[in-house]
C-alpha cells in the first residue's frame, strides 16, 4: 500500500519534472500590444495568417491583439497590420522584395517601417541592434505583398544638396 508521504514525494517530483520543462521549452510570456484602428480589414487577416514562424533565428510569440506579431525574446521585431495608409513624406523610403517602407529612425537603434502605396498600411518596429531592418522587412515581405498596392515611392528629382539624388522619397 502506497503511503502519503511517497504519494506526495511523487506529487513533488512530477510538480519538478513539469516546472523543468516549462523553464526548458523556454516559455515566453505573451507580448501585450494595441491593435491597430482597421486590425479587423479582410485584409491584414491575409496578412498575419501568411506571417513567418521566425524571423532569422527570432522565433514568432504570442500576442494579445488582433493583427499584430512579434519575434525574439526579449522581443525584437513586431509587427502591426491595419494603420492608416502615411501620406507624403519626406523620410526615406525603401523598396524591399517589392514593397515600400517609409524609414523613420527617431528611435534608433529602432526603426519604424511603414508600407507606402498599401492599404490598410503596415507597420514593423525592428530593433536593428538585433538584426539588420532589411532581414526583417524581407522575411515580412511575402505576407505584406497580399496588401493591395495603391502607390509607390518615387525618386526625387536630382538635386544639388543630394549627391546622385539616390534617395526616394514618397
Amino acid at each position: 500500500m502506497i503511503t502519503f508521504a511517497q504519494m506526495a514525494r511523487g506529487f513533488f517530483a512530477l510538480a519538478c519534472i513539469m516546472g523543468a520543462s516549462a523553464v526548458l521549452a523556454g516559455c515566453s510570456p505573451t507580448v501585450t500590444l494595441n491593435p491597430a484602428e482597421n486590425a479587423n480589414a479582410p485584409e491584414c487577416a491575409e496578412v498575419t495568417v501568411r506571417l513567418p514562424a521566425a524571423i532569422e533565428e527570432l522565433s514568432l510569440r504570442t500576442t494579445d491583439a488582433q493583427a499584430t506579431a512579434a519575434w525574439g525574446d526579449p522581443t525584437a521585431v513586431v509587427f502591426t497590420c491595419g494603420l492608416k495608409p502615411p501620406g507624403p513624406t519626406t523620410l526615406q523610403c525603401v523598396t524591399i522584395n517589392a514593397v515600400d517602407w517609409i524609414v523613420d529612425d527617431t528611435d534608433l537603434p529602432n526603426l519604424r517601417l511603414t508600407t507606402y502605396g498599401r492599404t490598410p498600411a503596415a507597420e514593423a518596429y525592428v530593433d536593428t541592434s538585433r538584426l539588420s531592418a532589411d532581414a526583417a522587412l524581407g522575411a515580412l515581405a511575402s505576407a505584406v505583398q497580399k496588401l493591395p498596392k495603391t502607390g509607390a515611392c518615387t525618386a526625387p528629382d536630382t538635386d544639388a544638396s543630394t549627391p546622385g539624388g539616390t534617395e526616394d522619397t514618397p
